[in-house]
């Protein structure tokens, strides 16, 4: 692509528009399709009105630079894949020669291969690979892992890398992770960075590679999903693979279609990275904007209180997200996603500070603070949402005991899981 060239956003299979970007100034335009605003379809597909309005006008986009958004419209820039899948981008682009591509020629490479509905074209096509060994990919992931400061000095396996990036790093976060779908008959498991069909399971895997990290990360986070599930919190079906990777079921795939995913970072242009924007009540707020039903309202109060009693820290904005319903022009929170304890418990980590403040605090969250969020936003026995949470503790650590986590993690997050006073 050249220096200020245009790619074409599509949707459900509809073109609705066209992003331009100067990579000097690190500005981008967008402008919706005539066909697609003649159509009068989807018009809450952007919902916060002061990002991307409904308007046959290019749009000018110049307060969005810096490492979140690249200079694209948040919507477009939740398409970027984050620390762990950039790195392994970068890692192959370095090894091909290559240490620096535009804005736009980024989104060609994630194509129609991102996270939710939205699509580029044109895409950067990538050749089929039909075999998943989770060994080989972990053995060439440990190796990009290990190379820290410099990657061009190594001699990694470049189809290999090219293979793990085909088969998906969408998902945010630093921890190693693919896509793959599994066939719901014969269990074939095929990469799941294109193919969707309702013939397959569509999962994100986190792996487990780092052999001296002394505690299983993946095997916590799926006791934290099992114990989510039993308070009533809503989770995508997950499992664990070799007993130690853990498998969840995408939100963004629903009986093979895609599903239009939007982060509240992408929704917002509220930079998950900003302590000035990053609280609960800005989360509270915006379902209250989108009209989200107030029952989920109610169990995104459950997920505050859960984050906060077992030690998740790290649940910012773009770990909560929402789900567009074409069919019915309406958002809804998405299941819950990326919660465990977010800390190296043989670290002894004290007084951490929270990613979403509640209440102006960061740490030290008290009853006070959490009836205070209740009281504003008509959460109904608040109180008794504590207790049900906190009473999930014991079998939180006695799941963690029958999965194998060694005792003196366990000993550690019983200390650590505490009642807010």
């Amino acid at each position: 692509m050249t220096r200020n060239d245009i790619i074409q956003v599509n949707l459900f299979d509809t073109e609705i528009g066209r992003i331009g970007f100067d990579e000097e100034k690190s500005t981008s335009t967008f402008q919706f399709s005539p066909d697609f605003l003649e159509s009068k379809k989807w018009d809450n597909l952007f919902p916060v009105s002061r990002i991307i309005k409904r308007t046959a006008l290019p749009q000018l986009f110049k307060q969005y630079k810096g490492e979140t958004f690249k200079g694209l419209p948040p919507p477009f820039a939740d398409s970027f894949p984050d620390n762990f899948g950039s790195m392994l981008f970068k890692t192959w682009l370095a090894q091909n020669g290559i240490h620096q591509i535009g804005v736009l020629e980024q989104l060609a490479f994630i194509g129609e291969r991102g996270m939710g509905a939205i699509e580029y074209v044109p895409s950067k096509v990538i050749p089929p690979h039909s075999k998943i060994n989770l060994k080989e990919i972990i053995t060439l992931l440990k190796q990009v892992m290990d190379l820290k400061e410099d990657n061009r000095q190594s001699n990694l396996d470049t189809q290999g890398l090219l293979n793990i990036f085909k088969m998906g790093t969408s998902p945010g976060g630093a921890r190693p992770k693919i896509l793959i779908s599994e066939h719901q008959e014969t269990a074939e498991i095929i990469p799941g960075d294109i193919s969707y069909s309702e013939d397959y399971n569509h999962y994100l895997v986190k792996l487990a590679i780092e052999e001296d990290l002394s505690y299983p990360r993946e095997v916590i986070e799926y006791c934290y999903y099992q114990s989510l599930k039993r308070i009533g919190v809503e989770m995508m079906e997950s499992k664990l693979i070799d007993s130690k990777h853990f498998a969840t079921k995408r939100f963004d795939r629903k009986a093979g279609k895609k599903q239009h995913t939007l982060t509240a970072t992408g929704m917002t242009g509220w930079d998950f990275k900003d302590p000035d924007v990053s609280s609960y009540e800005n989360l509270f707020e915006l379902c209250s904007f989108l009209r989200i039903p107030h029952a989920q309202v109610v169990e995104l109060y459950k997920r505050m209180v859960f984050n906060i009693i077992f030690g998740n820290t790290d649940d910012h904005l773009k770990n909560h997200s929402f789900i567009y319903d074409e069919y019915n022009e309406r958002w809804h929170l998405s299941p819950a996603y990326d919660v465990t304890y977010a800390q190296n418990p043989l670290l002894n980590f004290t007084n951490t500070n929270r990613a979403l403040s509640i209440n102006g605090k960061r740490n030290n969250i008290t009853i006070k603070d959490l009836l205070t969020i209740a009281d504003t936003y008509v959460i109904k026995n608040p109180l008794g949402i504590i207790e049900q949470v906190f009473a999930e503790k014991s079998y939180l650590l006695e799941l963690m005991n029958e999965h194998g986590v060694p005792d003196k993690i366990i000993q550690y997050l019983d200390k650590s899981f505490t009642f807010p006073i």
